[in-house]
């Protein structure tokens, strides 16, 4: 595979020099935001919560695992609209490894561009916020697709009902882009898991638990998923929700969210748990949060981000409700949150 000289360009102006394979012959757009983590470009390149997104890895080489079989995968394809890299490993070295980083991306027709100074792009981004881009290979576009304007979760969602497990308890999870892990881990309780796409109306279903999963996006898109939500909230069954699903569930209660400055995705996110005081480091992946002082009375926080103290998690006083912003499954990354997917479970269960 030809490389041949490339750029990444932001819709603010600057641009970064790069090489990209010769395959790319149009502009590839996005909204370019960065990603801490070490390792998991696997898990976080198949997240659907990165729809639409071109993501930075600030970790300097990316690619040298190779990419294993799609066990280890979060969905049945690569999600993000583009890839940025600064030193791309070409030759891979892992048991597991069953095709190069390159060749992946080629395969599922994901533009990437390497030998990318991702140190100035990632301060840059950090500066003044993610920002509609490109990866180019000759002319400049005149003018930028700005992803967010899309309801991402239309495209992130399953197409159809799906039903995995069984048991005498039954658990309706709304995909609203919900990575593969997550079902991985809630497989093992006795449990019927029935997955519904985010627009289907369950509310008046029988069900005993009620997850409502990560996705991409603005959480305001949302709308028919929160207007279910509020209905299906009457029923006071245990209810879970994860990243963007915590999102959702503050708006369903009249919470409001917004925006951060450039986001939270990696998988060393330090967060304090408010009853406990204890630290537990998290694996992120969103842009949204939800404002602190628009919780109701009869909610609290249970989570706070130690980097720039916004929430990362909420629960109900008395009800069996809450919702975390990081990732419990750990999919990449540490494992100290994974006993919330447990809790979850045994309040369906009735053994909490």
């Amino acid at each position: 595979m030809t490389m041949t000289p490339s750029t990444l360009t932001l819709a603010t102006g600057e641009i970064f020099a790069g090489h990209s394979p010769d395959w790319q012959l149009e502009p590839y757009f996005g909204e370019v935001v960065f990603t801490t983590g070490m390792t998991g470009y696997v898990e976080s390149l198949t997240d659907p919560s990165f729809a639409g997104q071109i993501l930075v890895f600030t970790y300097p080489i990316i690619g040298n695992y190779g990419v294993p079989d799609k066990s280890k995968w979060e969905s049945d394809r690569i999600q993000v609209a583009g890839v940025v890299i600064g030193n791309l490993c070409s030759s891979p070295s892992h048991l597991d490894s069953q095709q190069s980083l390159l060749q992946w991306l080629q395969y599922h027709r994901t533009p990437l561009i390497t030998d990318v100074d991702t140190r100035e792009l990632t301060k840059r981004l950090r500066r003044t916020g993610p920002a509609p881009g490109a990866i180019v290979i000759g002319r400049q576009p005149s003018k930028f697709f700005d992803p967010n304007q899309l309801d991402l979760v239309e495209t992130a969602t399953c197409q159809n009902i799906q039903t995995y497990g069984e048991g005498s308890k039954r658990i309706i999870a709304v995909d609203c882009g919900m990575k593969e892990s997550i079902l991985r881990q809630l497989l093992p309780f006795p449990i019927e898991i029935v997955r519904v796409p985010y627009d289907y109306d369950y509310a008046n279903e029988p069900f005993d638990g009620l997850f409502i999963s990560n996705g991409p996006g603005d959480p305001a898109k949302c709308t028919k998923t929160i207007e279910i939500l509020q209905r299906a909230l009457l029923k006071q069954k245990p209810t879970f929700g994860i990243c963007l699903g915590a999102q959702i569930l503050a708006l369903a209660i009249g919470g409001k969210t917004h925006k951060l400055q450039f986001g939270h995705r990696g998988q060393n996110h330090p967060c304090r748990n408010e009853e406990t005081q204890q630290c537990i480091l998290t694996s992120q992946n969103h842009g949204y949060a939800i404002d602190k002082n628009s919780l109701p009375k009869d909610w609290k926080i249970t989570f706070t981000s130690l980097n720039d103290q916004s929430i990362e998690g909420i629960a109900h006083k008395t009800l069996p409700f809450s919702a975390v912003q990081f990732h419990p499954e750990a999919c990449p990354g540490p494992t100290d949150a994974a006993y919330l997917i447990e809790v979850f479970a045994k309040q369906v269960l009735g053994e909490s």
